[in-house]
């Protein structure tokens, strides 16, 4: 017969962090496990470097939303852009790192997040140096690279907390994994277009089926002009 008992405990924690003390009995024996509770999200205890790691990691990952949501919405131009997008970029090396100290305490549950972290780093590079060369069309490089990395950040936020967040935990695991892409693409492409990143289309006026193009009327004047230089 197996038998369980918990006793919460807040701590003073800036991040909400409370601790579940359970006792679970089975037979004579008893078994004592500490559940970690962050903002309501269950963490595992994989002991202290992995909570360590984790410590620094939400933060971390707190600056690099705000940052690049930050970036996002500043005007594309010398001044808070650039400076939140430098602050983006040091987050995201933060979370690589600590992802990666996560992943090797417990690489069967995390090894598909630090793959997250890694592409978002990737993308922070790309778009990094697309800035930073201003080659040919390094805006739309700079902004399809920061942006996509933004989408990724949150993508791994999702597919680790969204069975734990509301209205998230309503939905099929496939939705942690797309649904950040199905509404930033959209918004990355408007984005573009309104920087001048990508070229707005034109409407042309539609010629009615069969009507050729006129052609300007040359006037008398015009006419002896031509004559005279043959």
């Amino acid at each position: 017969m197996i038998m369980s008992q918990c006793r919460s405990g807040a701590v003073g924690s800036p991040w909400g962090l409370t601790f579940d003390r359970c006792e679970r009995r089975m037979g004579g024996v008893s078994e004592q496990a500490v559940a970690l509770t962050v903002f309501g999200i269950e963490v595992p205890d994989a002991g202290p470097v992995f909570l360590a790691a984790l410590t620094v990691h939400i933060p971390a990952g707190v600056v690099a939303v705000v940052a690049g949501t930050v970036a996002a919405l500043a005007p594309k131009r010398r001044g808070r852009h650039p400076r939140a997008g430098v602050v983006f970029a040091v987050a995201v090396a933060v979370i690589v790192v600590t992802a990666a100290v996560m992943a090797a305490v417990r690489w069967r549950e995390n090894w598909h997040l630090l793959a997250v972290a890694t592409l978002t780093a990737v993308l922070v590079a790309v778009g990094w140096r697309a800035r930073r060369r201003r080659g040919r069309r390094w805006r739309l490089w700079h902004g399809v690279a920061m942006s996509g990395a933004f989408i990724a950040l949150l993508t791994g936020f999702y597919i680790d907390n969204g069975p734990q967040l509301p209205v998230w935990d309503r939905l099929p695991p496939l939705a942690f994994w797309f649904l950040p892409t199905a509404v930033g693409a959209p918004v990355t492409w408007w984005a573009l277009v309104r920087n001048r990143a990508l070229p707005r289309r034109r409407a042309h006026p539609r010629r009615p089926p069969g009507a050729r193009e006129a052609r300007p009327a040359q006037t008398p004047e015009a006419g002896r002009d031509v004559g005279q230089v043959s």
